[in-house]
């Protein structure tokens, strides 16, 4: 027999659970994150091993969702240096690289850039040739002052060669990870730009995690096939996670939807995921999370490669509560909840647990809707239980309300370790599903097991028929769904999009999504 391990750390808790080769979920365990995530992670292990009674011996598998990438760049620590090369001199030198970064961020990142020769026009015509020795010039410069290159060409989602070329030179001088925009985002240069040099500042970072991960299931006797989650709701090996680690941005909430999913058996619902300090809002459509058509802003950049359509908004199980005598606030001050959360601390600071800060999780039990074995009936001022309990009712139809797809009321699925925090019945709301598991529906989207690879290009159709255009998508989609550790008998290509790009004339964007199971 063989088993499956998914664990999903997150700010407040690391949860982890097992799954047998049919996908049950034999245990679920939800210990607080610590300083030192790699702690927290083999906390979890010794404690849903011990909980499943599964030998070590008999994993092989272990997936591991985080949000360690968002933190990195939210927090401007771990981030290695980037150095640049444009492909498009000299059209796009009025905006350089990092034009318009968080002073901070930008810091943490940059290494030296360059606008070289080279890049597309919209219907792939040559801006100029590549100039190759100006290439090569600026390889040897940034050998030794960088950790990772960022190689972005001028409309190279339709004209690809540029950027391949440009990577194969820089391979043969300098000896560092290379990221290429055209594997990354879409047509929007900046965008596009900002994320592959992020994509390629978080490669250290995700290393460091990985190295940590695997130190840990070796000390606990695990030899197994690592993936890490994506922010589609799928799984990537690690080595195609070491070479994209942008994309575990936002797997966090992604992890929650497809376990919501699994754990319900509902395909079409809003998921509602309340964890420790943040509550999630996601779409699921056909059983997969719904991904968003808006470019995304991150650490205070724009850029556009896929993410998750998500609403987070500040509350969780250790918000902390304000106003009408609560936490020092005068009695005529008006209830407020959060943003701030006692976050993981919460085992220690909140009053069920004997702390002195008045949370979430003490109005649930207030309430009677939580108990907590061993734990204390908190003692609040008069009034604060049912006006926190009407102002955390509040915050949730607000956000319900916006993820809705119409007016109609619409199922949700609760998930999260804070779930308790919410009411049962929702105004907008039809039912409010609860399952088994559902406090570690993320560790459980994390080991699911479908892996996918997604592809975007940009064509002329007065160079190529619509047809074939379509079968290059679908191809590129489907190796890399092979390449991020699908079994290739298994892969189906799951959406196939064509949209026409506004005002070029013959001129569409072909998406294509393939999935597949574990290889």
């Amino acid at each position: 027999m063989s088993y499956r391990i998914g664990i999903d750390v997150g700010g407040t808790n690391t949860d982890a659970i097992v799954l047998d080769a049919e996908r049950n979920v034999l245990a679920s365990v939800k210990t607080p994150t610590q300083a030192q995530s790699g702690n927290g992670v083999a906390r979890a292990i010794d404690l849903v091993l011990e909980a499943s009674g599964v030998p070590s011996a008999e994993v092989r598998s272990a997936m591991l969702g985080t949000t360690h990438c968002t933190n990195a760049i939210v927090e401007r620590k771990g981030l290695g240096k980037v150095g640049v090369l444009r492909l498009g001199g000299p059209a796009t030198s009025a905006v350089p690289p990092f034009e318009g970064w968080p002073a901070d961020l930008q810091a943490a990142v940059e290494g030296p850039s360059y606008i070289i020769a080279g890049g597309n026009e919209f219907d792939g015509r040559e801006i100029s040739a590549l100039d190759e020795a100006a290439i090569r010039a600026a390889a040897t410069e940034m050998r030794g002052k960088v950790d990772a290159v960022a190689i972005v060409g001028v409309f190279s989602p339709v004209a690809t060669e540029h950027e391949h070329r440009a990577a194969d030179i820089v391979a043969e001088i300098i000896d560092v990870p290379i990221s290429k925009s055209v594997e990354i985002g879409s047509i929007g240069l900046l965008e596009r730009e900002n994320a592959t040099i992020l994509n390629a500042a978080l490669i250290r970072t995700l290393g460091d995690m990985a190295a940590g991960f695997e130190r840990s299931l070796a000390e606990h006797g695990i030899e197994a096939d690592i993936y890490f989650g994506q922010n589609d709701g799928t799984l990537m090996r690690l080595a195609f996670a070491l070479k994209y680690p942008v994309f575990t941005i936002g797997c966090g909430p992604t992890n929650s939807i497809r376990g919501a999913a699994h754990l319900s058996g509902v395909s079409d619902a809003l998921v509602v995921d309340i964890g420790g300090t943040t509550t999630d809002i996601g779409v699921l459509v056909d059983g997969f999370p719904r991904q968003s058509a808006h470019a995304a802003e991150i650490g205070g950049i724009r850029t556009n490669f896929r993410m998750p359509d998500v609403l987070s908004i500040g509350l969780g199980g250790g918000t902390i509560v304000r106003g009408q005598g609560a936490n020092g606030t005068g009695a005529d001050e008006p209830m407020k909840l959060g943003p701030d959360s006692v976050g993981y601390r919460i085992a220690s600071e909140a009053l069920v647990f004997g702390g002195s800060t008045v949370t979430a999780t003490d109005i649930a039990v207030a309430a009677g809707r939580l108990e907590i074995a061993d734990g204390q009936h908190p003692e609040l001022p008069a009034g604060v239980a049912s006006a926190a309990d009407q102002a955390i009712r509040e915050i949730i139809e607000e956000a319900i309300d916006q993820m809705k797809p119409s007016a109609a009321p619409v199922p949700i699925v609760l998930v999260g370790g804070g779930a308790a925090i919410s009411p049962t019945t929702l105004a907008g709301v039809s039912d409010v599903i609860r399952t088994e598991h559902s406090s570690a529906a993320n560790a459980v989207g994390a080991a699911l097991g479908d892996v996918a690879g997604q592809a975007e290009r940009v064509f002329s159709l007065r160079e190529m028929t619509r047809q074939e255009a379509v079968a290059l998508v679908r191809d590129d989609a489907i190796a890399r769904a092979v390449e991020a550790g699908a079994d290739p008998a298994s892969v189906e290509v799951l959406s196939l999009e064509e949209l026409p790009v506004a005002y070029m004339e013959d001129t569409v964007i072909v998406r294509a999504r393939a999935a597949g199971r574990l290889a």
